[in-house]
């Protein structure tokens, strides 16, 4: 009984010290914190926001706002839940990604300040999610849980399989911290059961599922995949990039289901 509640004890230290991390929801500071995993968790972090988002847009619903407006909003409240973390990311690597000798791509994505590649990239997140969301009717909680959770798997996943490219950085520690599958296996088979859901609501929802969870597993690998072709392993921006693509990306291929 006592491993049990310390391991309890630990698990939601654990979820804490994520959250703190990836989000600006508001936490106590504990000094029990630790972020050296906090990636392992990260999946389960982005399905709570997803939750959180899916409650706000229930609040808009139901004071009478209209849907594309609704999923403007709950794109903006994403950036702000996530203080634009991986969204920076993604500008980053945009903008290295940009630049014709490989060489110097690494140089130009540590640099802060933003080109005209991250910028149209940053535009380009932000109108596939809003006009993904538009489309989606039903179950946009679901879905924005789903999207959050597979991107975040993603991340995990190309922290284990790629190198990581700078020998400090800060993305350097989650590839000391997260090395096998005991890191993303638990978390994979918790999407897989958030992607299931609708299967319990209602028998009928089996294809809404199968391409959740196929389309998921799917991009969040291939996206992970191409940014380690192009770059010849991942950096903290490239984490981030890997967490708004596998989200956009996902996200549209559910506009054909849902």
């Amino acid at each position: 009984m006592t491993n049990k509640c310390q391991w309890w004890k630990q698990l939601v230290l654990d979820l804490g010290a994520s959250i703190t991390f990836y989000t600006t929801i508001p936490l106590p500071s504990i000094d029990a914190f630790n972020f050296q995993g906090v990636a392992r968790l990260a999946p389960v972090v982005g399905a709570i926001v997803g939750v959180i988002l899916g409650l706000f847009d229930a609040l808009m619903q139901y004071v009478g706002m209209a849907t594309l407006t609704r999923s403007a909003l709950l794109v903006c409240a994403w950036i702000a839940m996530t203080g634009g973390l991986h969204l920076d990311g993604a500008m980053d690597t945009a903008d290295g990604l940009a630049v014709g000798d490989p060489k110097r791509r690494l140089e130009v994505m540590a640099d802060s300040a933003t080109g005209a590649f991250g910028a149209m990239v940053a535009i380009a997140l932000v109108l596939l999610k809003t006009a993904a969301l538009a489309d989606l009717q039903e179950n946009r909680w679901l879905v924005l849980s789903a999207a959050m959770g597979w991107g975040r798997w993603g991340q995990v996943l190309a922290i284990v399989r790629y190198p990581y490219l700078k020998p400090t950085g800060k993305g350097a520690f989650h590839k000391q911290a997260i090395r096998s599958y005991r890191d993303w296996l638990p978390t994979l088979l918790f999407l897989v059961g958030l992607s299931i859901w609708p299967i319990f609501m209602e028998r009928s929802k089996l294809l809404e599922s199968f391409v959740m969870v196929i389309a998921g597993s799917a991009i969040a690998l291939c996206v992970g995949a191409w940014f380690n072709h192009k770059l010849g392993g991942h950096t903290g921006d490239t984490y981030g990039a890997v967490v708004e693509w596998t989200e956009a990306l996902l996200l549209c291929v559910l506009t054909t289901v849902f």
